[in-house]
């Protein structure tokens, strides 16, 4: 199985730290998204959004978008619970982190680390919901260790990726307790720290 992602991509750490914790073997190709490279006719030819990451399993069937790879490849583990509702509760947070997370921690980030935006360039509008995003996350960990009650599951890796460094996009966790303590949880689940 290759994994075509740039390492600078919250969305391509889901899928390696899935893997990693799955022990799952892959080929890492890194893809240089800055540079263009998910623009070229290679790399379109495997996903036509031009977008990373792309698994290429080695059957010749590809799969992208982050949180569809990590669901595909942690059925049956310990990562999505067994409990239907509760596995629907994980799908919730994926969903909900690709809509409600992503397009203003992520995008935050990007402008200012990618394109040197300094955090009073950012539009306050996604300044706004980024920070509701983290009060949201704060709330429920208020009431469970993870975001699905007591077990690390793939909605805590989804989320995890771009929350750790909220700050590098001008989010300041400091006003985040319980999102701090619980970005060290999964670090440690993930054998980050």
């Amino acid at each position: 199985m290759k994994i075509h992602g740039d390492l600078n991509s919250g969305n391509c750490l889901k899928v390696k730290w899935v893997c990693d914790r799955l022990r799952i073997p892959y080929k890492w190709i890194a893809v240089a998204t800055i540079q263009g490279e998910t623009r070229t006719p290679a790399f379109l030819a495997l996903n036509a959004a031009g977008q990373v990451p792309v698994v290429a399993f080695d059957d010749g069937r590809v799969l992208a978008q982050s949180n569809a790879i990590i669901r595909y490849l942690a059925r049956g583990s310990d990562l999505i619970p067994f409990d239907d509702f509760l596995a629907a509760k994980m799908d919730e947070w994926l969903f909900w982190e690709q809509y409600s997370h992503e397009p203003y921690i992520a995008v935050c980030r990007f402008l200012m680390v990618y394109l040197g935006k300094s955090a009073s360039d950012l539009d306050p509008d996604k300044v706004k919901r980024g920070h509701a995003a983290l009060a949201r996350m704060e709330e429920q960990l208020s009431a469970s260790r993870f975001l699905v009650g007591e077990a690390f599951t793939l909605a805590d890796i989804a989320l995890l990726a771009y929350t750790r460094v909220a700050h590098e996009g001008g989010f300041d966790l400091a006003d985040y307790g319980v999102v701090r303590r619980w970005i060290g949880d999964c670090e440690n689940a993930l054998g980050l720290s």
